[in-house]
């Protein structure tokens, strides 16, 4: 066992657990600054053969914890104990291996991260009630994935004494240094604004509509559109029976009609959902017996671990690109790759990889390289849970998992994931609101994403004329601060509280997002100063901890019309500021 102290927490009784006689492991520190460590975790075999399970554990005393931030809780960062439901997973396509541990301040408790983005691993850590000790750990080879002779891994625990997400940032630019974890390069394209078909059309998609929305939505400031599911098919039961051939059925000549969208201004890219493999395909017959498993809920999942599969599917990607003129692709259900009970296991009958997850790496390592050759400013879109660091490799694009008009938890999800992201952009999922909702409600579903990229999946020429002037107010004023937003310092305050304050900075401007009744805190001056009011009441409460200035300021109301100007004196105390809902105030210092 080994005792370590660090900082802020007491790492105590770290060791090694495993039942494996073949296995000869070991953990040993390779880095020590103030209150950051690496150890670094080595397995050796005495044959080559299927590892047994093998754990890091180590235990910290609850002193401090608010809570515990994983990659993708939601509204679930409360403490667990450790009677508690399953362990978290962590591979290729599903989250990241990082938890966090945060305090009453947002202040870092502990952060313990592993390098290995790739394989399956199952982390946690859990409070104990019989000592009030938290109990974290990280679980190796979980799963009979591959035998092994050798495997190494290093463990990130970080116990300074900085905010949480500063912590979570440290970890993500610590993957992103390494050489099996490089990020793709991001094109301007991926931090735009964008249009989306699927929460409007589904997979009935009408094509002369859609370039009237196509239209609209260029005016109103959008620069691309997803064409989601259906241009494939022309089935409409939401099911993926004819996923595989990815034929234009319903968009014939999909090179002109492409070229129609990037005539009206906007950048074009399609859907696909990568793993699966219908059966009424022909390519679910060409390609049997090399599935996954063919028991999926919707679709039989192809197996990326024969050649032949990867190439074909590399196929109709760079096919698409090229025939087509694609800008981009959206490329779905990567999650889906995965052991299942009937999946096969080793190198066998054609198959070139025995790990699933190393055969993701290189199917996905594949699809990139062919497509930067075609178009090197192509963007790709990731959903989560797949937004790791080994999917930062391929995917310049991370979208917020799925959450039709739920604008809290879209702010949450964008949130979560720019914490981890680095310069990838981050995009919200898709926005959507009932068409006789009141402006100021249906503003709340866009504004809850501004810290974010927007999507929009709204039938544009079918709302009304105020939620339309809404629409174009906040679109614009996105792609005004876009590089203030998508590049600044981004700072998400409360986690337990579903983050009700964010904020991003550069050395000039400072933008504030309101999202319930609590208390802005100023510390220091800028240039100028927006707070959007994301709520439905009008009051904005304002603390400075110091004489930050003397501002003008302009307040607009959600259709961007200005309803009050004036002078205020930002100096140490409490101000209020009457905004309507969902309004912005704009404060631009009086020199």
């Amino acid at each position: 066992m080994i005792n370590v102290d660090l900082a802020q927490a007491t790492i105590e009784a770290m060791e090694i657990i495993g039942d494996d006689t073949k296995v000869i492991s070991s953990i040993e520190k390779s880095h020590a600054e103030a209150g950051l460590e690496i150890y670094d975790f080595k397995v050796e075999c005495k044959e080559k053969h299927f590892p047994k399970p093998i754990t890091i554990k180590w235990k910290v005393p609850c002193l401090n914890v608010k809570g515990v931030w994983k990659p993708t809780t939601d509204f679930s960062k409360r403490i667990q104990a450790d009677w508690e439901l399953e362990h978290m997973e962590s591979r290729i396509s599903i989250d990241s291996p990082v938890i966090s541990l945060f305090g009453n301040n947002d202040e870092n408790v502990i952060t313990f991260a592993c390098s290995n983005a790739i394989n399956k691993l199952q982390m946690n850590a859990l409070i104990r009630e019989e000592d009030n000790y938290f109990y974290c750990h990280i679980t190796f080879f979980s799963e009979e994935e591959q035998p092994l002779e050798k495997f190494e891994a290093q463990i990130r625990i970080d116990t300074r004494k900085i905010r949480f997400s500063l912590a979570l940032n440290g970890v993500s630019d610590w993957w992103a240094s390494m050489p099996n974890l490089t990020p793709a390069k991001v094109p301007e394209i991926a931090k735009a604004p964008l249009y989306s078909t699927w929460y409007q059309f589904h997979q009935d998609l009408d094509l002369d509509l859609l370039l009237q929305e196509c239209k609209l939505a260029q005016e109103l400031g959008y620069k691309a559109i997803i064409i989601d599911d259906g241009w494939q098919t022309f089935d409409t039961n939401r099911g993926y029976d004819y996923t595989g051939d990815w034929q234009p059925d319903r968009i014939p000549d999909m090179l002109g009609y492409i070229e129609k969208i990037q005539k009206i201004g906007l950048k074009a890219a399609l859907w696909y959902s990568v793993p699966f493999c219908g059966k009424k395909s022909k390519a679910y017959n060409n390609f049997k017996g090399k599935f996954l498993t063919e028991n999926h809920r919707w679709a039989p999942v192809f197996d990326p671990r024969y050649p032949d599969v990867r190439e074909y599917l590399i196929s109709i990607y760079t096919k698409a690109v090229k025939e087509w003129n694609l800008d981009g692709l959206k490329l779905d259900f990567i999650d889906d790759f995965k052991i299942y009970e009937d999946t096969p296991l080793g190198i066998a009958n054609g198959r070139d990889y025995a790990s699933v997850n190393d055969a993701v790496d290189r199917l996905m390592t594949d699809v990139m390289t062919s497509l930067h050759a075609i178009n090197p400013d192509i963007f790709i879109e990731f959903r989560q849970k797949y937004v790791g660091p080994a999917m930062r490799k391929y995917g310049n694009m991370l979208r917020a998992f799925d959450c039709p008009g739920d604008a809290t938890m879209n702010r949450i999800r964008i949130a979560d994931i720019r914490m981890l992201a680095g310069h990838t952009a981050v995009h919200a999922d898709m926005i959507t609101w009932h068409d006789t909702e009141t402006v100021e409600v249906a503003a709340l579903q866009l504004i809850n994403t501004l810290f974010g990229v927007p999507q929009i999946s709204v039938f544009l020429t079918q709302i009304p004329e105020d939620h339309l002037e809404m629409v174009k107010f906040y679109t614009c004023y996105w792609n005004k601060n876009k590089t203030l937003i998508t590049e600044g310092d981004f700072t998400a305050f409360n986690p337990l509280a579903n983050y009700p304050i964010q904020k991003v900075s550069n050395h000039e401007k400072l933008l504030v997002g309101l999202h319930d009744n609590q208390v802005v805190q100023l510390d220091k001056t800028f240039e100028s100063i927006d707070i959007i009011n994301a709520k439905i009441s009008d009051n904005i409460a304002v603390r400075t901890t110091s004489n930050v200035g003397n501002y003008n300021f302009t307040v607009f109301n959600c259709q961007g019309k200005t309803v009050d100007t004036g002078q205020l004196n930002l100096k140490k105390g409490i101000h209020e500021i009457i905004v309507p809902p969902s309004g912005l105030v704009q404060l631009t210092l009086n020199t």
